[in-house]
């Protein structure tokens, strides 16, 4: 059961902390850490039950991830964006879903999204060429969703605009091994992957705005619940959960650090009402965002559950509140920070990789504020959105 699966990884909590500093150090992800994440099942949540997934409550899987980052803010990461992924392959044809886990449900898939290739179409599919950033977690998996443009035949972007989803096997694209060099979420190993005029059957393409809506589910016999939310309510939640998890990772740090801490005049840390102070107030503030984001992704659950439509208002009031929690959550990590002392900062100390990588974290395009924000209060005010407004959402 999806409960099980943070049980699982409570218990080897201890072990995934250990390795962080590797992680980091070989700029991706170590088998041993791989293997952990397999073990306690958080990639198979969103999964088919055809396939060894538990099909979860996408509030179990932010659960999940939280718990992965809270002892490593990279494996958590990369438990977000890939375990994500099962989510969106559900629902397209089950000649993809087949040829993924047929052999080995324990497979895993990468991405990015942005649409940085055309995808030009040909007999029986598309030629796809380009190269995409920030494809985390790529060295251990096999397959890869990208985003491409629909391409006229000519090698442009048909009109109007259509956005496709492609997923490629290992074989079709190449990582760029020297192209992830960073400060923060550097386990993650989100390295850029090349795409040289590969074929993809039309099996293996979805567009965009199927999957949003929920067409492609219900075409492809995906009935359950989980499988008919918004893409762009479920493909944030997972990033969103692994830096909520990387603050409470760094907090739960911060509190044990300063238990014993003497500061330089002499005083105990603990008889500091200032430090013990804030240190209550950012707490509160951690614990919100995560009450506030998995209230979000149940409200749309039960919506979609009891057969409601989903407005673009709901839709944007999610996202609104999504990309909040992130930003409460950071700057509550800071204020944190701010009072830990100088040792916060010795690389020893998984402090300072925890507040890197939230920072990181927050720099991804989904927790950019200004338009989401600017779409929700045109939504609620009943305008109509700009199509680019409405990708977003």
């Amino acid at each position: 059961m999806a409960h099980e699966v943070v049980n699982r990884i409570e218990e080897i909590g201890p072990k995934l902390a250990a390795l962080a500093d590797e992680n980091e150090k070989l700029g991706k992800l170590s088998d041993e850490t791989v293997a952990l994440l397999r073990s306690s099942g958080v990639m198979r949540m969103l999964q088919p039950a055809k396939f060894g997934g538990d099909v979860a409550h996408p509030r179990d899987f932010a659960e999940a991830v939280m718990a992965v980052a809270r002892h490593d803010g990279a494996a958590g990461w990369v438990s977000g964006v890939v375990g994500v992924h099962p989510w969106e392959a559900a629902q397209m044809d089950p000649r993809l879903t087949q040829e993924i886990w047929g052999e080995d449900p324990d497979t895993w898939i990468a991405s990015p999204y942005m649409p940085n290739g055309i995808a030009d179409p040909v007999d029986g599919g598309y030629v796809l060429s380009g190269r995409w950033p920030f494809s985390s977690g790529a060295d251990h998996c096999q397959w890869d969703f990208l985003g491409a443009l629909l391409g006229d035949g000519k090698g442009k972007p048909a009109q109007p605009i259509t956005v496709l989803h492609v997923v490629l096997p290992r074989s079709d694209y190449e990582i760029i091994d020297d192209s992830w060099d960073v400060v923060g979420l550097s386990g993650t190993g989100s390295k850029d992957v090349v795409v040289t005029n590969a074929f993809i059957p039309e099996h293996r393409a979805i567009s965009q705005e199927d999957v949003q809506d929920a067409v492609a589910a219900e075409r492809n016999g995906a009935d359950e619940t989980v499988y008919k939310l918004p893409f762009t309510s479920m493909f944030p939640l997972g990033i969103t959960s692994a830096v909520i998890g990387m603050c409470e990772g760094a907090l739960a740090t911060h509190v044990n650090q300063q238990r014993d801490r003497v500061s330089v005049t002499g005083t105990q840390i603990r008889d500091d009402p200032y430090v013990l102070s804030a240190a209550g107030e950012a707490a509160a503030e951690i614990a919100a965002s995560r009450v506030q984001l998995i209230d979000g992704i149940s409200r749309i659950y039960d919506l979609v559950d009891a057969g409601k439509p989903v407005s673009v208002e709901d839709r944007s009031e999610i996202r609104r509140n999504q990309i909040r929690c992130a930003w409460r959550a950071v700057s509550a990590l800071d204020e944190i920070v701010a009072r830990s002392g100088g040792n916060a900062f010795r690389r020893g100390n998984p402090l300072q990789r925890l507040w890197r990588d939230a920072h990181g974290g927050l720099n991804h395009m989904i927790h950019v504020p200004g338009s989401t924000y600017h779409a929700n209060t045109l939504a609620r005010m009943g305008l109509e959105l700009s199509p680019p407004m409405r990708i977003g959402i």
